[in-house]
């Protein structure tokens, strides 16, 4: 293989192979990777703008079957710290998402085995009829998947009967790496890869919007990484004409800290600031069909994440009101909305302030002090 040649058609926006992917992660140096990665960028985003968002993220319930290994977010049911979260809860957090300027709930939580279709519909339409202009960037393909099986249904009457009751984006949640060899090591209980696939297509048919994910960094090979990427970029070219599909990629490494799989296996988590960068510039590479990378700040940090803005990465994600899930393995790092802006700009870009389907919205005429201190 030729490394200038596999740039040059990536570039181009053809699409490498599993193993075009391999060979550039293992032979082509950093820098050469992310100047390529970012000539990409500025053909698919020309303007010199990153985006970021204002959005908060609650739980569901933190009672969960599935017993993954990397999870210290989760309960049993019966545990005694298990909960659902009330609608008078809702209201707390979603009042105090709009007093910060943000319009958008990502919402998520555990293979609760009570909390069936009627349970999400419900709360969904509760929701919307005490605020409206919410946008629902919620649930995920486990959870669906998880629906399904309870209720003996199909993927896409699931999906349809939640998009009915408010649902406006399917987040990428679960995909971790969508080899099942790594899913049996790490999340047994959840939806095989496949299935995980399946139920973003059945998503796209819908013309919902969704987003893709990479949980990197802990038992997969460096193939499989790349198998994932060219899984997640062969649905999105079968979307149907004149639909988004994947609205964006995110890639972030695993977070170790109290985890079984660090306490029982020893697996840590040793992703580099370079190589996440080399996969930040790779994600950019193979997947020239998906808009959106986003740098995940949340478990690189500020400088990292700010180095990712000149390697393929166009998006710096979300202030994070609230995190528990990432945050329970050892993810520390925060932003305020004026901080967030601030590093776009140390980086020699334009904030702009986005929402979930990437179109800018102007900053909010009145924000709470906390956030912008």
């Amino acid at each position: 293989m030729n490394s200038d040649a596999l740039l040059m058609r990536a570039i181009r926006g053809d699409f490498l192979t599993v193993a075009e992917g391999v060979w550039l992660f293992e032979r082509v140096p950093t820098a050469v990777l992310m100047a390529a990665a970012h000539e990409l960028r500025l053909r698919l985003k020309p303007e010199p703008v990153v985006t970021w968002i204002i959005d908060r993220n609650v739980n569901t319930t933190n009672v969960c079957v599935a017993n993954c290994k990397f999870c210290n977010f989760y309960r049993k049911p019966g545990a005694p710290d298990a909960y659902i979260t009330t609608i008078e809860q809702y209201i707390e957090k979603i009042d105090e998402l709009y007093r910060y300027g943000g319009d958008q709930l990502l919402l998520q939580g555990g293979h609760h085995p009570e909390l069936g279709l009627k349970f999400y519909t419900d709360l969904f339409q509760a929701l919307k009829q005490r605020y409206p202009n919410l946008k629902l960037h919620a649930l995920g393909p486990p959870e669906v998947a998880h629906i399904t099986k309870l209720e003996k249904s199909t993927y896409s009457e699931v999906l349809r009967q939640l998009m009915e009751a408010g649902l406006d984006s399917l987040p990428g949640a679960g995909a971790e790496i969508l080899s099942d060899r790594v899913r049996r090591l790490i999340s047994k209980g959840k939806c095989s890869g496949q299935e995980w696939l399946d139920i973003m297509r059945a998503a796209h048919q819908l013309g919902l919007t969704t987003t893709a994910t990479m949980m990197f960094g802990h038992v997969e090979t460096i193939e499989e990484r790349f198998d994932h990427l060219v899984r997640i970029r062969q649905v999105q070219a079968e979307k149907p004409a004149g639909t988004k599909g994947f609205i964006a990629f995110i890639p972030w490494p695993f977070q170790d800290e109290g985890t079984l799989l660090r306490r029982l296996r020893g697996v840590r988590n040793r992703v580099t600031a370079e190589e996440y960068l080399r996969m930040i510039a790779l994600s950019r590479l193979m997947l020239p069909n998906i808009d959106n990378i986003q740098a995940s700040w949340l478990t690189v940090g500020k400088e990292v994440a700010q180095l990712c803005l000149h390697g393929g990465a166009n998006d710096f994600g979300s202030i994070m009101i609230e995190e528990n899930v990432v945050s329970a393995a050892g993810a520390r790092h925060r932003f305020t909305a004026s901080g967030i802006q601030q590093a776009i700009r140390e980086a020699g870009f334009e904030p702009r302030l986005r929402d979930q389907q990437y179109n800018y919205r102007p900053m909010p005429a009145v924000m709470e002090d906390q956030v912008l201190a």
